[in-house]
């Protein structure tokens, strides 16, 4: 199926992405739209990849406090200068990742922030829930089963591995990396905090 001028011109105005790659997505698509957005999208993730190096020394610290006044966050997000940090796309992702933590209390940054006492009083406890199901299984066998058991504990306390709560099929590193390709700088999530009243 041939790609008219219209096609490509409506993709353009929708992406923002120069002619020849809003071009190539839907011959690479077979003039589906949605499917070149999708494609647009992915060639942006892969380019944020070539990003992750550069240094982020501009930024903003967002803060966001529940309507009970009962939580609230404060998240340090950086960037490479003030002209992005100042645009409206960055600071709605700054407010968006704090509402997020708020939501869901994650007990760390990333996998390897979670204190390792955390870490082995969830692994006693699941290897108490599996007892009887990992009675008879080699030592290899129940560690796999039990890293398998980590992994989902990961997603769901590490803040970058856990799901967006405004998408839940992207996590909210991809979330980041989908800012980097829109304003095509690198963007790092440095810190959280999250407080609440009695905990």
């Amino acid at each position: 199926m041939s790609v008219t001028a219209s096609q490509v011109a409506q993709l353009r105005k929708m992406t923002d992405c120069g002619m020849r790659d809003c071009k190539k997505a839907l011959d690479e698509c077979g003039g589906d739209i949605d499917k070149a957005v999708e494609w647009l999208r992915k060639k942006g993730l892969s380019s944020a990849a070539s990003k992750s190096n550069r240094s982020t020394n501009a930024g903003r610290v967002f803060s966001y406090i529940h309507s009970t006044g009962t939580v609230g966050v404060l998240l340090e997000l950086a960037c490479e200068t003030d002209f992005v940090a100042n645009t409206e796309q960055f600071q709605e992702l700054g407010k968006n990742l704090c509402m997020h933590v708020c939501a869901t209390s994650p007990a760390a940054l990333k996998r390897e922030d979670i204190p390792a006492e955390l870490v082995e009083k969830e692994k006693e406890i699941m290897r108490e829930q599996m007892k009887d199901s990992l009675e008879g299984k080699s030592e290899e066998m129940q560690e796999k089963i039990i890293t398998g058991k980590m992994n989902r504990f990961y997603k769901e306390n590490a803040l970058m591995e856990q799901m967006y709560v405004k998408d839940d099929k992207k996590s909210i590193e991809d979330v980041i990396k989908e800012g980097i390709a829109t304003l095509k700088e690198n963007i790092t999530l440095n810190r959280f905090q999250r407080f609440q009243i009695g905990a």
